[in-house]
């Protein structure tokens, strides 16, 4: 899948008082834990419904709803995944942001077809939910790393 073909939805970022070592850890340690999990994945019809491959997440693993299409350890995080109603990826990227903090943004990218995509779009990018829950999770590795 290429990435950049993907049209772009939005990105949110955190700054995290920790080094990107301790922060990449905490993305592999929420991404674990995280939901919707593998009964979401397998209503959507989710390619990759289950967590599998090596921790912390390298090329190949999955998580539910996602597989790791790229890892660069403590720098880019590259998730991709498909469903019935979308096609998409979500990249986490770190930055430095001075002396023992890093700042970690989470970019999504969809393409949403048809009719049912459109309507999931609505109900999960427009009504305000992605980001929501973009945000909590940017905060659970927050939490996690420092």
């Amino acid at each position: 899948m290429e990435i950049a073909a993907l049209p772009y939805v939005d990105e949110h970022a955190i700054v995290i008082a920790a080094g990107a070592d301790a922060v990449w850890r905490g993305i592999g340690d929420v991404l674990d834990r995280s939901r919707p999990g593998p009964g979401y994945a397998r209503l959507v019809g989710c390619a990759d419904r289950t967590a599998s491959g090596p921790r912390p997440p390298a090329e190949g693993s999955t998580v539910p709803g996602f597989r790791v299409a790229s890892a660069d350890p403590g720098r880019e995080l590259v998730l991709i995944g498909r469903h019935y109603f979308s096609t998409y990826a979500l990249v986490f990227r770190l930055d430095e942001a001075g002396p023992g903090r890093t700042r970690l943004r989470a970019e999504t990218r969809a393409r949403f077809p048809g009719p049912g995509g459109g309507l999931y779009r609505l109900l999960v990018v427009a009504s305000g939910g992605h980001a929501v829950l973009t945000g909590r999770l940017l905060a659970a590795i927050r939490r996690r790393a420092e």
